[in-house]
């Protein structure tokens, strides 16, 4: 388990390079959905499998999608459709697809080898104990961060609100004799 560790961490580190260094969004992304994954498998050989589960299931899965379509979404024009089908070439996938099947490889070996979890603790870390700790002595902590979140939530609904859409609420206002509350008639 020690090995797998120790190469999940450098090719973290090296998918994490790639993914600053990158000047292509969607490179990048490719880096960091493996970054990502190498975590997990740092996570699953110190002995936390749910840690590792949420970081595959939350980070690499759903926040990776989201990513590629909010890229995808931003390049509508038809200069970059020539540019995106020059993604689908091999040499864009080539550094993203070593680096996958080392954590493949590095994952079956881990897998394989039915070792201990790891050194940090022999217990594995399981959800019970994550809840219980998050909402035994650090629920205040763990409320405010809701809120903070909820806060954020507010915001960029705020700012990312068009203004085309007051634009017509105005123009409705309008039309039926009213002021609206938002600006001047």
């Amino acid at each position: 388990m020690e090995i797998a560790f120790y190469l999940a961490a450098i090719v973290a580190v090296a998918a994490t390079a790639r993914v600053i260094s990158c000047a292509n969004a969607v490179h990048a992304l490719l880096y960091l959905i493996v970054s990502l994954l190498s975590v997990a498998i740092v996570f699953y050989t110190l002995g936390a499998p749910f840690a590792a589960a949420l970081e595959v299931i939350v980070y690499a899965g759903a926040i990776m999608v989201l990513f590629v379509f909010v890229i995808m979404m931003l390049n509508l024009n038809h200069e970059t459709v020539a540019r995106e089908r020059s993604w689908l070439a091999a040499k864009v996938w080539i550094g993203p697809g070593v680096l996958g099947v080392v954590l493949l490889g590095v994952l079956a070996v881990a897998l394989a080898s039915g070792g201990s979890m790891g050194n940090v603790d022999s217990t594995p870390l399981m959800a019970e104990r994550i809840g219980m700790t998050m909402f035994g002595p650090y629920v205040l902590i763990v409320e405010l961060a809701a809120f903070v979140l909820l806060a954020a939530l507010v915001v960029a609904a705020h700012l990312g609100r068009d203004d085309r859409d007051v634009a017509e609420e105005k123009r409705i206002a309008a039309a039926r004799g009213r002021r609206h509350p938002g600006g001047e008639q």
